[in-house]
């Protein structure tokens, strides 16, 4: 069985982790895996939104592979070890997390680095990496998703947060029963597909620059990005089709 399963159906990507036996941990033929089908979802013109998720009911992704890591002797892992959304693997699409366990570690990152998260009832999150002496460099961008302490006690102690708490906090969009993961995570993908590409890869670009610079300056970006919009085919196609009656049909560009 493929190590990573790729679909696509309605405008939506499917990518779904499939070594439940092996709580789904990051061994290269994942984290290679994961490059090729985000790559194959980024450049398709056909999806306009993408589900990260995995197989089994227990476990999201328990991070790397300790295993194969201890046999390869791994120190720093290289920049090209993990893919990254918007660091090492462009992506302009909006990425949804679908949770369907315990998420640590690198399955941690792979939340994190998603723009929506919808997670199960029974998921949580913990960032180990002080329990087994490695790093974790990579949770810099929780500064803007958790408040401070909340980063720090999970850290420091690497005890897990539920999604209950995870969803109280905002890191968590919406939480759903196990047995109905997916199809909550699909009705929000939908709802993004129903709507016009160019809008909302343009917001995408706009949230990412107001992360990394002031707010004066992202506003000056924001204008330049959505001049494309503004002048695109589909910017005409909205206020026409709700004139029309009708529902608008996108072409993306």
């Amino acid at each position: 069985m493929a190590d990573i399963l790729f679909s696509i159906e309605d405008h939506v990507a499917e990518i779904t982790i499939n070594r439940p036996d092996k709580s789904n941990a990051l061994n290269a033929a994942v984290r290679e895996g994961l490059f090729d089908a985000f790559k194959r979802a980024n450049e398709d013109p056909e999806c306009r939104v993408v589900i990260l998720t995995a197989a089994g009911s227990r476990v999201f992704c328990a991070g790397a592979d300790l295993v194969e890591m201890a046999a390869l002797g791994i120190t720093t892992p290289p920049p090209d070890y993990m893919p990254v959304l918007g660091k090492n693997v462009a992506m302009d699409k909006p990425v949804i997390a679908a949770v369907n366990g315990a998420a640590m570690a690198g399955g941690f990152l792979l939340v994190q680095m998603c723009d929506l998260v919808i997670a199960a009832q029974n998921a949580s999150f913990a960032i180990t990496e002080a329990r087994r002496g490695r790093g974790s460099p990579w949770a810099i961008p929780l500064t803007k998703q958790l408040p401070r302490r909340v980063m720090t006690e999970l850290l420091v102690t690497a005890e897990p947060m539920s999604a209950v708490r995870a969803h109280d906090l905002g890191f968590v969009n919406a939480l759903a029963e196990p047995d109905a993961l997916m199809e909550r995570a699909r009705a929000m993908a939908k709802v993004i597909a129903r709507n016009a590409p160019l809008t909302v890869r343009a917001n995408l670009r706009m949230i990412r620059f107001a992360d990394d610079m002031g707010v004066q300056a992202a506003e000056r970006v924001a204008d330049e990005i959505f001049q494309e919009v503004y002048l695109s085919e589909d910017a005409r196609e909205g206020p026409l089709a709700f004139k029309e009656k009708r529902e608008p049909v996108w072409k993306g560009r």
